[in-house]
């Protein structure tokens, strides 16, 4: 029997767990039905986590790394920032995170169910106040890469910026996974980057910006402590 490395045999467990939480909610995620779902003996989970919760904890690390992959290109498409605004730019990083959705739902649904479950069972809350600061540290450095690229500076500090992009984020998830409307969808994108880049000045005002300091010290609080790759909803 080929011996399957210990990185490998938690990698599968924790997709395991995610399709089977997309499938059937997380109350269905237990151990046995995870370890079946996975095509592995009983012996493997406990060998790999230390328990369910362990498990849980690297889900949804391992999803919003998932997710930071589809908000990391803010400028897909615009190389350089070279001529781009601001608005086009976040219109193609909101592209782009819609894709990932489109191409895994599956995913989008287990995340929304993790939320849920961690806000509901006592002493859980920590993963979903986790979840959300990851959500947020990425959606703060594609908020500060695009500035940068784009030669703008926003007029909030970035944090306001990156909260304010989480929460688009998140509504244009759930609505799609309700609806999958494709053309609402766009449309929600269209007034998002209408939004958010009226919330930015060429960074040639930023002397005469009021919020300019705040925003520099927002930016430098940034690459001090947000993750370099992530983002969701």
């Amino acid at each position: 029997m080929t011996r399957i490395p210990v990185a490998d045999r938690r990698t599968a467990l924790v997709q395991a767990a995610l399709r089977l939480i997309a499938r059937d909610g997380v109350a269905a995620a237990t151990t046995r039905r995870i370890v079946a779902e996975a095509d592995m003996p009983l012996a493997s989970f406990h060998y790999v986590f230390a328990s369910r919760d362990e498990l849980m904890a690297e889900l949804i690390e391992a999803a919003v790394e998932s997710e930071q992959r589809d908000f990391a290109p803010v400028l897909a498409g615009c190389d350089g920032g070279h001529g781009v605004g601001m608005r086009e730019a976040v219109r193609a990083g909101l592209q782009h995170y819609f894709d990932g959705v489109r191409a895994d739902p599956d995913r989008e649904k287990a995340m929304l169910e993790l939320t849920q479950w961690a806000l509901r069972e006592p002493g859980f809350e920590p993963l979903a106040q986790r979840q959300y600061a990851r959500y947020h540290a990425v959606a703060a450095q594609a908020a500060a890469d695009a500035a940068r690229l784009t030669g703008s500076v926003w007029l909030r500090p970035i944090d306001e910026v990156a909260r304010i992009l989480v929460s688009f984020t998140d509504g244009l998830t759930l609505a799609w996974l309700v609806t999958r409307d494709d053309r609402a969808a766009a449309a929600t994108m269209d007034v998002a980057a209408d939004a958010l880049a009226a919330l930015t000045a060429p960074a040639a005002s930023r002397s005469h910006t009021p919020a300019a300091s705040s925003t520099a010290a927002s930016r430098t609080s940034v690459s001090r402590t947000s993750d370099p790759k992530a983002g969701r909803r």
